[in-house]
């Protein structure tokens, strides 16, 4: 008729987690009880697609061997935030409309103004994440004439990286 919080209580049995809930003593013969779960689980990393739970009805009164039990599949879906953050240093640079480049020089002044970008990939949660790609397209070439010289490219936090052939063509 009404509705009411249950009283659970988390417990090991047999090398498993056991949640015990009390559904009502006495309970009269022949009544109808409907429950709605909610379960908060954590460290599903590693579970796989799907975590599995056992279900299983027993009365104090008269335990029987036909108790019912039942086995409910849940899928597991991760779930994580991604941010990705960006500067520019300088944050502003006006480029010279003649800048007049030095073949074959080794010095880094005579290939650019040296601008640096940085970006920060953040996992916002809850969730972790793995196998992630960043791809980032930065325009080089205006037509013939070199737009940006590409120097250097690193990376920390023990994460790969790969890059285009245009990075440092001329061994800078």
């Amino acid at each position: 008729q009404g509705q009411e919080k249950l009283s659970c209580n988390p417990k090991k049995e047999n090398g498993t987690h056991v949640v015990l809930c009390e559904l009502g003593n006495p309970m009269k013969a022949g009544a109808w009880i409907t429950v709605d779960m909610e379960l908060s689980v954590s460290g599903l990393e590693d579970m796989g697609e799907a975590i599995t739970f056992h279900l299983q009805l027993r009365s104090k009164n008269s335990p029987s061997p036909s108790n019912a039990s039942v086995m409910v599949t849940v899928p597991v879906e991760a779930e994580a935030e991604m941010e990705l953050r960006g500067n520019s240093l300088p944050a502003t640079m006006v480029l010279p409309t003649s800048w007049q480049r030095v073949e074959g020089s080794q010095r880094l002044e005579d290939h650019g103004i040296k601008v640096e970008h940085v970006y920060e990939l953040h996992n916002k949660g809850p969730g972790t994440i793995s196998g992630v790609t960043l791809s980032l397209a930065i325009p080089h070439l205006l037509g013939d004439h070199v737009l940006l010289y590409l120097l250097e490219l690193g990376t920390e936090g023990g994460m790969n990286c790969s890059h285009h052939s245009a990075l440092n063509p001329a061994q800078v």
